[in-house]
Order: C-alpha cells, then sequence, then structure tokens
C-alpha cells in the first residue's frame, strides 16, 4: 500500500513539473501564438515583416502566456503590441510605456491600435518619463524591441540604471524582461546615429539593476550584417543582425 502510495505522489509531482516546464516554455507552434501571428487585424505592413523578425519564437521565447499581465516599453507602431495582445488574450492586458509623442499635439504611432477596441481593447497606455513604471498591477512580463538603445539617447535625459530598475520594481517576483535590439559594429559599444547597441552593454547594464540572466536567442542573428550601417538603411533595413536577452526578477 505504502509503495503504491509512494509511485503515485511520485507520479504526481513528475506531472506537475512537467505541467509547470510546459508552461514555462511555450512552442512557437502553441495555438494561442500561432493564432495571434495569424490575427486578420493586423495590417498588411505588419505581416509583411514576419518572415524577418520571426516573432512566433520571439513570443515563445518571452515565455509569453494567455492571461499575463505584460508592459511593453517604448512600442512604437505597435508591431508586437498586436501581437502580445492577442498572445494574452482577453483576460491578459497590455500597458504601452512610452514618452510623450514625437511631435507636440500629435498622437502616438500606436493610437491606432488603443482606437481599435474590437481588435485591441486589453490595451492602454501609460505615459512614463521611465524614472517609474506604474501599471495598475505587478506585471508578468516587460518587453522592448528595437528600442533599449533610445533609453541612452542624450536628448532623453535618461538614467539607464534608473530606468532598469524602474522594469524591477514593476515585475512580479519570478517576472521576464526581454530585451531586443540592433547589435552595434565590433568594438562599438552605443552609436545613437545608428541606432545601435552592443549586447554585452545591455547585459551588464540590466544584471546591474538585480535582474538574473536567463538566456540569449540568436534566431534574429545576421552575421552578414557588420553593424557599421544604419538601421534603416535600405540595403540591411528590417535584416539587422539582432538579438534577444531575457532576464527574471528574483524570487
Amino acid at each position: 500500500m505504502r509503495n503504491t502510495l509512494l509511485r503515485s505522489l511520485a507520479l504526481a509531482a513528475l506531472l506537475a513539473t512537467a505541467a509547470c516546464q510546459t508552461a514555462a516554455a511555450p512552442s512557437p507552434t502553441s495555438d494561442y501564438i500561432v493564432a495571434a501571428i495569424a490575427d486578420p487585424a493586423r495590417p498588411a505592413a505588419d505581416t509583411a515583416r514576419d518572415a524577418d523578425r520571426k516573432p512566433a519564437e520571439m513570443i515563445a521565447f518571452g515565455e509569453v502566456h494567455p492571461g499575463e499581465k505584460i508592459g511593453e516599453l517604448i512600442p512604437s507602431g505597435g508591431y508586437m503590441t498586436r501581437i502580445l495582445s492577442k498572445a494574452v488574450g482577453p483576460k491578459g492586458h497590455v500597458y504601452l510605456f512610452s514618452g510623450p509623442p514625437r511631435v507636440a499635439g500629435q498622437p502616438q504611432a500606436f493610437q491606432p491600435i488603443l482606437d481599435d477596441t474590437a481588435n485591441y481593447g486589453n490595451t492602454s497606455f501609460i505615459q512614463t518619463d521611465f524614472k517609474t513604471l506604474v501599471a495598475p498591477v505587478k506585471l508578468d512580463l516587460v518587453w522592448t524591441s528595437q528600442n533599449y538603445h533610445d533609453l541612452h539617447n542624450p536628448g532623453r535625459n535618461i538614467d539607464i540604471n534608473v530606468a532598469n530598475k524602474a522594469v524591477m520594481d514593476a515585475l512580479k517576483p519570478g517576472g521576464i524582461y526581454i530585451v531586443l535590439d540592433h547589435q552595434s559594429a565590433k568594438g562599438v559599444d552605443f552609436d545613437d546615429k545608428l541606432h545601435r547597441i552592443n549586447m554585452q552593454r545591455v547585459k551588464d547594464e540590466v544584471l546591474a539593476a538585480g535582474f538574473e540572466f536567463v538566456a540569449e536567442s540568436n534566431v534574429l542573428d545576421n552575421p552578414n550584417d557588420d553593424g557599421t550601417k544604419g538601421v534603416f538603411d535600405a540595403s540591411i533595413r528590417g535584416k539587422t543582425d539582432q538579438f534577444i536577452l531575457k532576464f527574471r526578477k528574483p524570487g
């Protein structure tokens, strides 16, 4: 009887462990991720970029799950916003953290997403100076893609250490921080004119804020990009060498 009970307990523990592992590591082919990418409300200009940006792999690497509360830093036109919105579903939410519009009095680039409540009603905008990120709830994930380097631009007057600590404070214990950006040229730490930053610099800065490094994805690596051209250069635009780093808040 005791052996049977022990075997049952061991099996239950094994199944629980397997469930946790599944929850922690979704697949690019998970149904909800496939559906988010196939969302018919996504603009054609966005879907045309999917082959290069590999959103399914990015979402899986970021461990995005339905029902999560996500903060997206500097979402720009919202390429990732729409996908994250559909991935977390109606029980989840995506909070868009950004500064004021680039042109005073003009709408944010992502305003069409906020206006489309029929498709993206689980999104909202929170203006920030990046000293604090104040969401109504603690977040499961903070995501920033192709814009972390902008936090270093001299004109923004942002202290990156303060900004990363603000991300830490906004997350739940165990929450994830994803940083995706354009790799700079060899030996170049940061180049605001080319919109590039060195991966190791990002690692060092985020770790200094108290995060634990989890993993790096090479899904957006491009060895043919040496980092010497601006990311908007026609010869490399959309195909830059990019790194994706995953960090976790301790606890």
